[in-house]
Formats: C-alpha cells, structure tokens, sequence
C-alpha cells in the first residue's frame, strides 16, 4: 500500500482521502506509485522466471500449459 510523505499510510475515510489527492494534485506533496525498497522484488521475479524455464523440458512445459489452461478455461 502506497505511504504518505511521513510514512503513514493513504487515509481510509473519504474525506481524508479527498483532502491527501488534492494535496498531490495542487503539489503540496508527492505521490509515489513505487516502494523503493522492494525493487528487488521485481528483479529478483524477472530473473526467476527466465531460470526456470530454461530448466523445464519440453514435456514439463506442455504439462504447465494445459493445466493453465484448464484452470482458465474450465477443461
């Protein structure tokens, strides 16, 4: 969840809330889409990814697909 400027997090009632995004529209306070500090969070998934498929044979990899696709497709 995103923090405010002082580390508190986004005001849960609809007043507060109102008040916190015109502050970040009028630029009294910045808005920060992104943890930094979990960047290597992101890098560390993307490389994992790439790792495992390059381990997975052929017939493992057909075997992940058809149950992903039965699970979205309900086979």
């Amino acid at each position: 969840m995103p923090k405010g400027p002082n580390g508190q997090k986004r005001p849960a009632d609809v007043i507060g809330l109102a008040v916190m995004v015109g502050r970040i529209a009028t630029g009294e306070i910045e808005d920060t889409r992104d943890d930094p500090t979990k960047a290597h969070h992101r890098a560390g998934g993307l490389k994992g990814g790439s790792a495992r498929a390059e381990t997975l044979t052929p017939e493992q990899r057909a075997e992940i697909a058809k149950g992903a696709a039965t699970k979205r497709w309900g086979g």
